[in-house]
């Protein structure tokens, strides 16, 4: 090395800016739930509420590459339950359950837009009365995607087979939102829904982290 080179700053090589730059954990969320989730998983949502009592969250798809890397998609805005979270759901707490819950099983009123999970396009997916902002509920089911807590994966979302039974709730879906608080599930608009259901890919094992910000960080 020559005198006037004593000093300078050495550009690391490209392969090792790429390693610091791989996002190997999701930002937010705490080392031992991310431990939880299963190697195979490749998508995984992450429903991160703005408190313990917020019937707020967002809504972010991650996808997994090859290399164990982490890139997220956009941010939805979304709402879930009246009273906000909680790690013992029960049925008509008015709060959603925290978790990581597999994705396995879509339906609707609407007809399929083009899922890749089994899609169950059914009359019976109807919703009506107003909601706790007085809003209507009318078409809050017409695109819903299964969270399967305390539920039979592999089954439509409207069966009603609750494997630790009644007393602790289910029917926990993704669905159109009404503009207001859930009972329980995580909404977003419909053409967020029928982007999430167009994208998650059975192949990829998806699954939903959900919860408030500071049970996911913990």
């Amino acid at each position: 090395m020559q005198a006037s080179d004593a000093g300078q700053h050495t550009e690391a090589p490209a392969a090792d800016r790429s390693d610091r730059d791989r996002i190997t954990t999701i930002p937010g969320i705490g080392a031992d739930w991310m431990a939880k989730v299963p190697a195979e998983t490749r998508q995984l949502l992450v429903a991160s509420g703005q408190g313990k009592d917020s019937s707020d969250n967002t809504v972010t798809l991650w996808t997994r590459g090859a290399d164990g890397s982490w890139q997220a998609g956009q941010a939805w805005p979304a709402h879930n339950a009246y009273k906000g979270w909680t790690t013992d759901h029960s049925s008509g707490d008015l709060r959603s359950p925290i978790g990581l819950f597999s994705l396995t099983d879509a339906g609707g009123r609407k007809a399929d837009p083009g899922s890749k999970l089994p899609y169950d396009h059914n009359k019976n997916f109807v919703m009506s009365g107003r909601g706790f902002n007085n809003e209507p509920l009318a078409g809050s089911f017409d695109y819903v995607i299964a969270i399967n807590y305390n539920r039979a994966e592999g089954k439509s979302p409207l069966d009603t087979t609750y494997p630790e039974g009644a007393a602790k709730g289910g029917g926990i879906w993704l669905h159109l939102d009404h503009g207001g608080p859930t009972h329980g599930c995580v909404s977003l608009t419909e053409d967020h829904m029928v982007e999430l259901i167009k994208t998650l890919d059975p192949a990829q094992h998806p699954m939903i982290m959900m919860g408030d910000a500071q049970s996911l960080a913990a």
